[in-house]
């Protein structure tokens, strides 16, 4: 445990700002506002912390509000106003130990991202055997004649041409490409390499973009992390593998920021529940 409690300014302090703008309110006072509407003033946390609740419910704010305060490690950007640091400097952060200097926040946006990143990569490889593909059947029956040592690199090509097939010519040129893994794993991969051991982690709804199977070892990873790796964990999250999570403590922004006994009796899960329920005897038969 590294962060052990998390004080907000609370309904009455956010009113005295409101009543203080001259101006009316809208989406520029943001993050005021926001989580009054919820009931959310304080967070007492636990090693697994899961913050629960439909969109618009506050949950990437707190992990934001969080992050700024703690000076947490980032990567993409996030939604800010002009009153985000006044707000962060009424927030109230209590630590049982000094949060580690590579603690970080991961959001969905980073993860996309990193897949953005590795789909550019793969379109130049493919561009790049494309011009391979040309340069192979130019290089297979062009007269050339060696005139200084600058041309034996050259001469190599048209020999590596001669004697391999296209496809392993291109192959050896070009390189491996990063297409092996899928979306999913990429993402799994991507949470393996960014947590790092005995620390303060803020996950923002991390399983958008994985497949059910790849949610269920996410969260094995994630229960392992604390469990063997001294990790503390702050997930925002509507998937059931992940409310499952062991011990963990859910607050359920959807119902006035409300401690849930058990994560089963959780709008989304139930949803699941009954549409399988539904169809027991399809899976059944």
């Amino acid at each position: 445990m590294f962060l052990s409690a998390f004080y907000f300014p609370g309904a009455e302090t956010e009113f005295d700002f409101m009543r203080g703008l001259r101006t009316t309110y809208d989406q520029t006072v943001y993050p005021y506002g926001v989580l009054p509407k919820v009931g959310l003033d304080e967070i007492f946390f636990r090693p697994v912390t899961i913050l629960y609740g439909g969109n618009g419910s506050g949950k990437s704010t707190v992990l934001n509000v969080i992050a700024e305060k703690l000076r947490l490690k980032r990567t993409s950007a996030y939604n800010r106003s002009r009153f985000f640091e006044r707000f962060v400097d009424e927030c109230k952060a209590a630590v049982e130990e000094a949060v580690p200097l590579n603690s970080r926040i991961i959001t969905s946006d980073d993860v996309f991202d990193m897949m953005l990143d590795i789909r550019a990569m793969n379109a130049g490889i493919d561009r790049k055997r494309e011009e391979l593909a040309e340069d192979y059947f130019k290089l297979k029956h062009e007269q050339f004649q060696v005139k200084s040592l600058e041309d034996f690199e050259h001469l190599h090509r048209i020999n590596q041409a001669r004697s391999k097939t296209m496809s392993r010519f291109v192959a050896n040129e070009s390189g491996e490409s990063l297409r092996e893994r899928s979306n999913g794993e990429s993402a799994l991969m991507y949470f393996r390499g960014k947590m790092e051991m005995d620390t303060l982690c803020l996950l923002d709804e991390p399983e958008n973009s994985l497949s059910p199977e790849n949610q269920m070892i996410l969260a094995d990873f994630l229960s392992e992390s604390v469990r063997y790796c001294g990790n503390q964990l702050v997930i925002s999250t509507h998937s059931p593998f992940l409310l499952a999570l062991p011990s963990a403590k859910i607050i359920d922004l959807d119902d006035h920021a409300r401690i849930v006994d058990r994560w089963t009796d959780l709008k989304n899960p139930r949803v699941y529940y009954e549409f399988f329920k539904k169809h027991a005897k399809a899976f059944e038969g």
